[in-house]
């Protein structure tokens, strides 16, 4: 391995690729403002191969083909052999109204170790409501089937929003009852169609509390591996949980995330909050790097540079990297350096992505000091 890269104190661990814009579906918060047809600005085949052979001296770390639906590319699957036989884990995020028994064959002969599929609600009317698509939901559960027929990994990932919290204890029976491998629950950032939703979707500060409260305790007694993404917060309320237990004299028990047979266990450790620009990015149809698919701010360009020298030089990475960078409450917070706040949230709602993250009514102690 290149000794630079070996050396560098921040590293990958996720890389999100929007292979495309391209999609079947409408859904009313999507980040990529996706239409039926393929941009004629998409990477083509020798372009992905040759950032996949630029990120290989990277792995292991793992890679994310999402879209848009990646499964409207040609090509996805050859793009996925590539960098498995890198020795990069690559996972899938789809909407998963493509996957049939011969898709899902498909999608294991390429190396793929884990598929996400999105699910916005815990019945049809929900989901198919807000993916804009009748017969989305049962499309999708047909899906996660016909993947666990042939021993692919799944994950349920569901976007938190006002039209579908309610649910949430509704979505976590049907991922039991479901047998999937996880949970992810994400809260709506506002970005792509997101923009136009936030101020009417968009649960408060407080619900969002709420919800990642009932979120720590199902991590604990679930038996699921469960993750809270764009909830960068999660991660200082896990903290003060564990706190107030062992104040109380009562067990802490370790955060429930099993080993499932065969799959990585970087798929599912405890982390940190906003990795953007640190552990993350995010890699656009067009070649462009952000610190993540929510933070619209290019990084770099892959039609131009390599991803080691976005990676080791960018200015706007180096900045984020920097947490004394961070205003207002986020600033002076004593969890910053577990939560970080949400940049891309930040930014959305004022334009600086060095602002306090808007979703957080965490008071810092510092912000009594005076």
């Amino acid at each position: 391995m290149n000794s630079a890269v070996q050396n560098m104190e921040f590293r990958p661990r996720l890389v999100f690729w929007e292979l495309t814009t391209g999609c079947n579906l409408r859904c009313i918060h999507c980040r990529a403002s996706a239409t039926e047809l393929m941009s004629p600005d998409d990477l083509n085949t020798r372009e992905c191969l040759r950032i996949v052979d630029q990120l290989a001296p990277f792995a292991p770390f793992i890679l994310v083909l999402s879209g848009g639906e990646p499964l409207w590319r040609r090509d996805v699957f050859e793009i996925a052999k590539r960098a498995a036989g890198h020795g990069i884990r690559v996972a899938l995020a789809t909407n998963g109204t493509l996957v049939d028994e011969a898709m899902a064959e498909r999608i294991k002969d390429a190396g793929i170790v884990r598929v996400s599929i999105s699910l916005d609600g815990a019945d049809a009317a929900t989901h198919d409501s807000f993916r804009g698509h009748p017969g989305a939901f049962q499309a999708a559960l047909h899906g996660i089937r016909c993947l666990q027929q042939v021993g692919v990994s799944t994950q349920i990932n569901t976007t938190v929003s006002k039209h579908n919290a309610h649910q949430l204890p509704e979505m976590l029976e049907l991922a039991r009852r479901l047998k999937v491998d996880a949970f992810h629950l994400f809260l709506l950032v506002p970005v792509g169609c997101g923009l136009t939703i936030a101020e009417e979707q968009s649960v408060d500060g407080a619900e969002a509390e709420r919800i990642l409260n009932w979120f720590y305790d199902r991590s604990l007694d679930s038996g699921m591996e469960l993750k809270a993404t764009c909830a960068p917060q999660y991660y200082r309320i896990a903290r003060q949980r564990r706190a107030e237990a062992r104040r109380a004299g009562e067990p802490v028990p370790e955060m429930h995330h099993p080993n499932h047979s065969g799959q990585p266990a970087a798929l599912h450790q405890m982390t940190r909050g906003c990795l953007a620009a640190s552990a993350v990015c995010f890699i656009s149809h067009q070649g462009k790097v952000q610190p993540c698919g929510y933070l619209p701010l290019e990084a770099g360009d892959l039609r131009r540079q390599t991803f080691e020298e976005v990676w080791r030089n960018s200015p706007l990475f180096a900045d984020l990297r920097n947490l004394d960078n961070l205003q207002g409450k986020c600033g002076i917070c004593e969890f910053k350096r577990v939560c970080m706040g949400c940049r891309a949230r930040a930014y959305g709602f004022s334009g600086d992505y060095h602002d306090e993250e808007p979703f957080c009514i965490y008071e810092p102690r510092g912000a009594h000091a005076n």
